[in-house]
This record gives structure tokens, C-alpha cells and sequence, in this order.
């Protein structure tokens, strides 16, 4: 196979083996999406075990994207030294490693300190997949169909995660569903040196240590802020995190301006495509992830499923991702782009409209055919924006670009995650807070405020009138809160759709221009390592 960079006018179409090579990045990206998705299912064992507050149960779910976010400029910089292959190899091994800590926590804090490391493994693994992705798929065609793939594998694996992790959850304990990682983590070891291609930038330049420790320090400081913000109302610590997080952002994008090798080309923002497509991005993934957060606990704690039901219940909303990721390039082809987002975008406000009809009782098949419409709309969204984002580079930033574009998705992930769970919280707190019988004990009382998982751990052990009391009160706070976040989500899905329409409407499509910033140092998919 001709591995010199292609030089003629058309680009080099791709083989079987760069196919293959999809196939094992694909599983590179359900090694750390499982990771995630599964957790929402161990939240009430893992509640009613380790007995978190609120807040650390907010950051048990968040931190990890917050550090994938924090570290994936980082990573991806790194990865342009010491080779694409062999950081995505490294990632993997830590991940694995790091999952067998998180599964035997033993203290919230414990746990906490787990995640934050996973996800600066996982941050090793997302850069070297897409930017990998469009090295090999020079063709506008088959790489817009392969980063529709990629954008399956992530759908993909939030489907096998909830099944998997449903089906170890009724067997084991909670911290068992991070051990699924381990397989997928040795298949890639095993499988990833014999097959995946080598990449290196040779013009790369130095890594900035104090810009890598700005852009953590920033990142979270401002979303630390906000989580209280969100939680406790206005006060001096809250403020004080957002703006000196604010300041220290600052300066680290000034400081990037000035750099001769920045972490990040401040100068891609100028590009009207590249930002209104990763606007548009960021925002649908703060949509899709934070209302997901409700759902696995309404299907345990409210519906009264096991965590193998209520996982099989999650994998509707999965296939319906996975059918509009795909449907999304070959609906292009005869549409723009920006109509085909701004849909997706439409589609999944309405099935977020829907989720404000879910009840205590009898919601589950209205939650089901909402979550398939949401996902159905948004499948297109995800891999249209993302192709947007890169596509629209220079050709000699599209590994940058990469980055930024898997930064602001799981930025955007994990702020919706933080603001919406902060707000739902807030209203399950104050709706049990005026709801709960009278002379229930205060300690229990506490535990009942602070998250339904530990409502429910308190009734087990009250007698029955009070515990159907404070069942029905948290139940019924938790709804509400799950309704109001629903119906706040549609109508930010439905502003982006209106600015999809306008904004995107001159972006690069699937004949866009992306092509790969990196020079091969080995055969492409080549067998040596």
C-alpha cells in the first residue's frame, strides 16, 4: 500500500485495513464511554454504600469529564511527541489500572480521586482516535461516514454499559462495573500494536507546563464555582472560585497568543465555521448528557427496576443514537448540513417536551419514546458539528483542531451534567424539605433531603405509613425536578436549533476540506509497533 501523503488533487481513498483500524479506535472510544454510563446505574448501591452527600455525588459523576476536558489539549500536544498510537496504548493500560482503584473505593473522597484519575486517562485515549481518524479517511465521503462510526462507538458503548453493567450489578457489588473496562483495555493492548498506523507531527514544539497547569486550575475552578453557585445560592467562596477561575482563563489565553508553541491555536476561534460548529456542539452535549443523569435513578428509585431492567430499558434510547448517527451523512448528501442539524436539533426538543409528562407511576413508556426521540435528533448533531469543526481547520491544524472539538464535548458533557443535576437537585431538596412527615428523626431527615438514593435508603429501616410517606415526597420532588430540567433542556434545544439554521448554514459539510495534519512515520494500519 502507497503510504506517501497524498499530492494529487483527489484524495486517496481508503482500504480494508483502514476500516479495521476504524474498527479498533471504535473500541478504543467504549473503553472510557462505558466507564461512564454504567455509573448511572450503580448510583443508588453506591449511594446507600458509601453514603455520599449531594455534592460528592455530583462530583463521583462529573469529575471525570471535567478532567477528560481539562487534559485533552494537553494529551493531544503530548501524543504529536511520543507518537499517537503509543499515547492512545499508554491511556489504555492506565485506564485499566485506574478502574481497579475506583472499583474497590472505599470513602466517597476515595472514589472521587479514582474518577479524576480515570478521566485523565481517558483524555490520553480521545485525542489519538479522531485525529488518527482523519489521517487515515482523506475522502470527504468515507471520512464523513467513518467519524459517523466514530460517533456511534460512543452511542454504542452507552448501550452496552447500562446492559453489562445491569447484568453485573445483580450479581455483584456496585464497584464491579468498573472492571468491565478490563477486557475492552486488553483487546486493545493485544490488538492495537499489530494494527493501528503510527502518527507523529514533526513540527511539533515543546509542552508548556504552566499552560497545562493554568487550563486545569481554570477549568476547575469555574465549574467548582458554579456547582455551588447552582446548589448553595450566592456566597463569597462560590463567587470567588468563578472569578478568579475566570482570571486564571485569562491569562492562560493570553499567555497562548504569546507562546511560539501554544497548547492551543487561539487563532482557530477566528474561523467563523470552526467556532459557530463547536458552539453548536458544546451545546447539544450539554443538553443530551445532563438530562440523562435523571434517568437511571427515575427507572430504580422511582419505577422500582433492577439494575438489569432498567439498563435494557436504556438500550432503545442508544439504537435510536446510533440509527441518526448514521442516517446523518447520507441525509447530508441531499440537504445542508445546517437544515439537517438544526432537524436533529428540533427533533430532540420535542422529545425533551415529552419528558415533562413523566409521572411517578406510570412514565415509563412515555420515558422510553422521549429518550428514543431525543436521540434520534441528536445523532446527527454530534457527528455533522464535530466533522464541521475539524473539516473547517487549515489543513495543517486539524490536530488541534481535534482537540478543541473532543475538549468542548466532554466540556460541555460534564457542564450539563453539573448545571442541570445542580438544578434538579435543588428542586428535589426543596420540594422534601416541606413534604416530609413530621417527627421523622433529624439524621434521617438530613439523608432524605440530600438525594433520593438516601430517601430510599432511610425508608428501608422506618415503619410503614412513615416510610410511604417519605417515599411518596421524595419520589414526587425527584419528578419535578426531572420534569422542570426536561423542559429547561427542550428550550435550550430549540434556540440552538434556530442557531444551527443561521450560523452553520455556510460551514464545511461532508465535502469539506479537513485533511490530516500528520505525516505517517510508519506504513498506514501497518502490522510493527
Amino acid at each position: 500500500m502507497d503510504t506517501t501523503p497524498q499530492q494529487a488533487a483527489a484524495p486517496r481513498r481508503a482500504g480494508r485495513r483502514e476500516w479495521v483500524c476504524l474498527a479498533v479506535l471504535s473500541l478504543a472510544c467504549l473503553l472510557y464511554v462505558m466507564d461512564l454510563t454504567v455509573l448511572h446505574l450503580a448510583v443508588p448501591q453506591l449511594t446507600e454504600d458509601l453514603r455520599p452527600s449531594s455534592t460528592q455525588l455530583l462530583w463521583i459523576i462529573d469529575v471525570y469529564g471535567f478532567m477528560v476536558a481539562g487534559a485533552l489539549v494537553t494529551m493531544g500536544t503530548l501524543g504529536d511527541r511520543i507518537r499517537r498510537r503509543r499515547l492512545l496504548l499508554v491511556g489504555a493500560a492506565a485506564f485499566g489500572a485506574v478502574s481497579v482503584l475506583a472499583a474497590f473505593s472505599t470513602t466517597p473522597e476515595m472514589l472521587i480521586v479514582s474518577r479524576a484519575l480515570l478521566g485523565i486517562a481517558g483524555a490520553t485515549v480521545a485525542p489519538s482516535t479522531l485525529s488518527l481518524i482523519f489521517a487515515m479517511f482523506t475522502d470527504p465521503r468515507q471520512r464523513s461516514l467513518a467519524v459517523g462510526v466514530w460517533i456511534s462507538a460512543f452511542s454504542a458503548g452507552s448501550a452496552i454499559g447500562p446492559v453489562l453493567g445491569g447484568l453485573v450489578l445483580e450479581a455483584f457489588w456496585w464497584g464491579a462495573v468498573f472492571l468491565l473496562a478490563l477486557p475492552v483495555m486488553g483487546a486493545l493492548l493485544v490488538v492495537g500494536p499489530r494494527i493501528l498506523p503510527e502518527y507523529r507531527d514533526p513540527g511539533a514544539g515543546r509542552l508548556d507546563l504552566r499552560s497545562v497547569v493554568m487550563s486545569v486550575v481554570a477549568l476547575l475552578a469555574v465549574v467548582g464555582g458554579l456547582k455551588q453557585l447552582v446548589q448553595d445560592g450566592v456566597g463569597a467562596p462560590a463567587v470567588a472560585l468563578v472569578v478568579g477561575g475566570a482570571v486564571v482563563g485569562g491569562a492562560w489565553w493570553r499567555r497562548q497568543r504569546r507562546l511560539t508553541d501554544p497548547m492551543l491555536d487561539v487563532g482557530l476561534f477566528g474561523i467563523r465555521a470552526f467556532r459557530s460548529a463547536l458552539l453548536v456542539n458544546f451545546l447539544a452535549i450539554f443538553v443530551m448528557v445532563g438530562y440523562f443523569l435523571f434517568i437511571g435513578q427515575y427507572l430504580q428509585l422511582v419505577l422500582g427496576l433492577s439494575p438489569l431492567q432498567a439498563g435494557l430499558w436504556s438500550v432503545p434510547s442508544a439504537a435510536g443514537f446510533v440509527l441518526g448517527s448514521q442516517l446523518g451523512p447520507r441525509i447530508v448528501a441531499r440537504l445542508r448540513a445546517s437544515t439537517v442539524v438544526a432537524a436533529g436539533l428540533g427533533c430532540a426538543a420535542a422529545g425533551l417536551g415529552m419528558l415533562t409528562l413523566v409521572g411517578v407511576h406510570d412514565g415509563l413508556t412515555v420515558l422510553v419514546v422521549a429518550s428514543v426521540v431525543v436521540s434520534v435528533g441528536m445523532g446527527p448533531v454530534f457527528g455533522l458539528t464535530t466533522e464541521m469543526v475539524v473539516g473547517s481547520a487549515p489543513e495543517q491544524k486539524a490536530g488541534a483542531a481535534s482537540g478543541v472539538s473532543e475538549t468542548a464535548a466532554e466540556l460541555g458533557g460534564a457542564l450539563g451534567i453539573a448545571a442541570l443535576g445542580s438544578v434538579g437537585a435543588a428542586i428535589y431538596r426543596a420540594g422534601v424539605a416541606t413534604g416530609l412527615p413530621a417527627g421523622l428523626p433529624s439524621d434521617a431527615a438530613v439523608a432524605a433531603r440530600d438525594t433520593l438514593g438516601g430517601a430510599v435508603s432511610v425508608a428501608a429501616g422506618l415503619p410503614g405509613p412513615t416510610a410511604d410517606a417519605v417515599l411518596a415526597t421524595a419520589r414526587e420532588s425527584f419528578v419535578s425536578g426531572l420534569q422542570l430540567t426536561s423542559g429547561a433542556a427542550a428550550v435550550v434545544a430549540a434556540v440552538i436549533a434556530v442557531v444551527a439554521a443561521v450560523a452553520l448554514r455556510d460551514s464545511a459539510t461532508t465535502e469539506g476540506t479537513g485533511k490530516p495534519d500528520a505525516i505517517p512515520t510508519t506504513d498506514t494500519c501497518s502490522t510493527g509497533s
